[in-house]
């Protein structure tokens, strides 16, 4: 049996499975510490269901405390940024374009170095061993304890972040490193953004995993415990602590995982609805579409593999204005159970237009007292909202089926003219939690490769066989590991036959005796 939670903003969402059967599920507010929550949600699921702590052979959790780190600024280390890339990799110098209040949280520490290699391997300039001593000795003096390496087309060639993290290490035991090619893709300046955040979370990983653990012990369970990353994928507490920004956006994408085993359908629009907004994705083989383009966390430009999700400011609690014709962005969010109109407060919200209408019975007040042509364009409005959501985000003309998750699902209460088909599963309000109990180990590498210099088939097997073994090291059962994804995209600007190769591989979890095997 497994044990899926998902911690969101307003609410936190859990399901026990057994096998893919929801023995028990819960959703309740999300509580200030987060833990607190989390031990409660466990405490209702083994009493409901009566199963023993010794039956759960593993958690999995999706939790939003690392983007909202970042986005609040809080938690946050103080980093030294090491760029390998002189002397042409000076035009941007590390944390350009960022906002001044999350630059001034790392600290400004800033150190480029020649050395790096251009995208066939060639090398851009050697090393000068001086140079990394006189930056290992500076970072060691300023006590700063976080560090993130990147250096030109790393993902193609690593060893030059490698050689400085091993020197690092050896001169300052116990320092927290993120090399970039273990976290983004090629473009330098997105990576090494994406590589500066991570680096910046490592000491709350640190605290987070301490305190999920802690969590788990202090309800009796021993087994081991995974988190969502933002590829639809798990990573084991460990990993956690190396890489806690590839949780960012991971709520959203067990959403879509959740509705893809609730309903069985493999190429899908899912929308996942909430207090506050409507999470917009694709399914495409079962998992999320990653976006393709740079994305923004708070503030700063990334190039994680993040899915592509259209939020509109579309929720339970969204407040309605003008007559009905305005929904969103506002929200009153949790508060919708003390502040909206069918729960005795006095603020009209997107649930109150359906309680009104009849079509939905939550709430203690029917409110009757609305005016009927309001009611009617704000239900008109909110069918427009979410027509043009699913029409910006279709892969083709062709419609595709749509299937409604979240606890904000009440508010389509019609057919949407841009699906083919409509979804309501059952347990649709805690999709997010499935998707999480269901998620599988990850392993994802990118190359640029020359298909003239390396034969296609040759590309694939060598780019393949290395993702195998990242997901077989983040905690997949070798065995069941299998490629889930190919991307090839052919370089015009490089020489003939330069492809970027991307690489998916997925393994069920392994139990622990087939880890320690």
């Amino acid at each position: 049996m497994k044990i899926g939670i998902d911690v969101g903003g307003t609410h936190t969402d859990a399901v026990l499975l057994h096998q893919d059967e929801v023995v028990s599920s819960i959703k309740a507010l999300t509580s200030v510490d987060v833990t607190s929550g989390i031990i409660e949600a466990l405490e209702y699921l083994l009493t409901d269901s009566g199963v023993s702590e010794s039956d759960i052979e593993a958690v999995m959790l999706g939790t939003t405390q690392f983007t909202n780190a970042v986005v609040e600024r809080r938690q946050l280390s103080e980093v030294a940024a090491i760029r390998v890339g002189l002397p042409s990799g000076d035009g941007l110098t590390p944390m350009t374009g960022w906002p001044d209040d999350i630059a001034g949280a790392l600290g400004g520490h800033v150190y480029m170095l020649r050395g790096g290699t251009l995208y066939d391997g060639r090398p851009l300039a050697q090393l000068e061993q001086d140079q990394v001593d006189r930056v290992i000795k500076d970072i060691r003096a300023r006590k700063i304890d976080s560090v993130a390496i990147s250096a030109a087309f790393s993902p193609m060639t690593p060893d030059p972040e490698l050689a400085i993290a091993r020197q690092l290490r050896n001169v300052i035991p116990g320092i927290h490193i993120t090399c970039s090619h273990n976290i983004g893709r090629l473009g330098l300046l997105e990576r090494e953004n994406a590589a500066l955040l991570n680096a910046a979370l490592l000491k709350f990983a640190d605290k987070v995993v301490t305190a999920f653990a802690g969590a788990l012990r202090e309800r009796g369970l021993s087994c081991p415990f995974y988190v969502s990353q933002n590829d639809g994928t798990l990573m084991d507490a460990e990993f956690v602590r190396q890489f806690p920004a590839l949780t960012f956006a991971s709520g959203p994408t067990n959403s879509l995982r959740g509705a893809c085993r609730l309903t069985g359908l493999e190429d899908a629009i899912v929308i996942d609805i909430g207090g506050t907004t409507s999470d917009i994705g694709v399914l495409q083989g079962g998992f999320p579409r990653e976006s393709n383009i740079v994305i923004e966390v708070g503030g700063v430009r990334t190039n994680f593999r993040m899915p592509d999700i259209l939020a509109l400011g579309l929720g339970g609690g969204s407040l309605v204005s003008d007559n009905g014709a305005r929904i969103g962005p506002r929200s009153v969010g949790h508060n919708l159970v003390s502040e909206g109109l069918a729960f005795g407060g006095s603020t009209l919200t997107a649930t109150d237009l359906l309680v009104a209408s009849g079509k939905a019975s939550v709430g203690q007040v029917p409110v009757k007292h609305l005016a009927k042509a309001v009611v009617e364009t704000g239900l008109k409005t909110i069918q427009e909202m979410l027509n043009l959501g699913i029409e910006k985000m279709m892969p083709s003309s062709d419609p595709l089926p749509v299937v409604l998750v979240g606890g904000g699902a009440i508010l389509v209460s019609e057919e949407l003219a841009a699906a083919s088909k409509m979804y309501c599963p059952e347990h649709a309000g805690v999709a997010n939690a499935i998707g999480a109990a269901i998620a599988q180990i990850g392993g994802e590498v990118e190359r640029l490769v020359n298909y003239r210099d390396l034969p296609r088939e040759m590309a694939l097997e060598q780019v393949s066989r290395e993702a195998v073994s990242r997901a077989v090291g983040a905690g997949a059962d070798a065995s069941t590991v299998r490629i889930a994804d190919i991307e090839e995209t052919t370089i015009s600007y490089m020489a003939e036959g330069s492809t970027r190769l991307r690489v998916k591989a997925v393994g069920d979890v392994a139990s622990p005796a087939q880890r320690v095997g």
